[in-house]
């Protein structure tokens, strides 16, 4: 950590507007750059005391710079008051009342950490609304006239989830708990077709269509398949009785005794 009088490291502050990972135009045609709304609560005074000594260092580097040894009369700064309005006017989001707002940015990405200082690899981690701890350089600028202050985005440090904004939403609060959300309901099934509910462990499966009488087996039986409840085995056309014969005259028995 730098101990250049341009550089600060604020206390705790909330995030909005979060490009850490992939760089982003404000507007068609500029640069792309990394960066992000720093909201620092008004009752952070030391972290304040720090921003404003190092405003009014890179200010003394202008005027002996790039200044050409003049100060500007109205030196604009990075620092917006959250309970004002915006340059266009239009005031400032709900999340910013009672808090300083700066933008802080870079054209090349800055490292962002945990508290145990490991850097985050799941980018949706981070998010407009965490609370973090930012590294920020303050900078004087000429450009085409304009005179003033700029904040150079440095390392992030994140430090607590927070309720995000911009509209991001859980997985859980876009659908639901388990099963789905309210009014949630499955597909009908396609015209033509019946459903058959699943068959349980433990249950007979459901009886399926008689096979058609056969010529001389009787009615069909109920069900089909060996084992199923109710069957019976088809039985064959009877046959005519033989004729006995006796074994020692080898001549037809007509209903006599055996062996007279």
């Amino acid at each position: 950590m730098t101990n250049e009088a341009t550089n600060v490291t604020t206390g705790q502050v909330r995030l909005s507007f979060v490009h850490l990972f992939q760089p982003h135009a404000n507007q068609p045609g500029q640069e792309p750059k990394y960066s992000t709304t720093i909201l620092i609560p008004k009752s952070d005074v030391a972290t304040m005391q720090r921003i404003n000594a190092a405003i009014e260092a890179a200010a003394q580097k202008g005027v002996a710079g790039i200044w050409n040894g003049a100060r500007p009369p109205q030196l604009k700064t990075p620092i917006w008051d959250g309970d004002g309005v915006r340059q266009n006017g239009e005031p400032f989001g709900p999340e910013c009342k009672g808090h300083w707002v700066l933008t802080a940015s870079s054209k090349q990405q800055q490292a962002v950490v945990d508290v145990n200082m490991n850097p985050i690899i799941n980018q949706t981690e981070v998010f407009s609304g965490i609370y973090a701890r930012v590294n920020i350089n303050f900078f004087p600028f000429s450009n085409s006239g304009n005179r003033g202050i700029g904040a150079g985005l440095g390392p992030v440090q994140k430090v607590a989830d927070g309720e995000p904004l911009g509209g991001r939403i859980s997985a859980e609060q876009a659908f639901g708990g388990i099963g789905g959300g309210a009014g949630f309901a499955p597909a009908p099934a396609p015209q033509g077709w019946e459903q058959t509910p699943p068959q349980q462990y433990g249950q007979q499966p459901p009886a399926q269509a008689p096979y058609p009488p056969q010529p001389g087996y009787g009615p069909a039986p109920q069900g089909h398949g060996q084992g199923q409840p109710g069957y019976v085995a088809p039985q064959p056309p009877a046959q005519p009785p033989q004729q006995q014969i006796d074994p020692i005259t080898g001549k037809p028995l007509n209903g006599g005794v055996w062996g007279i």
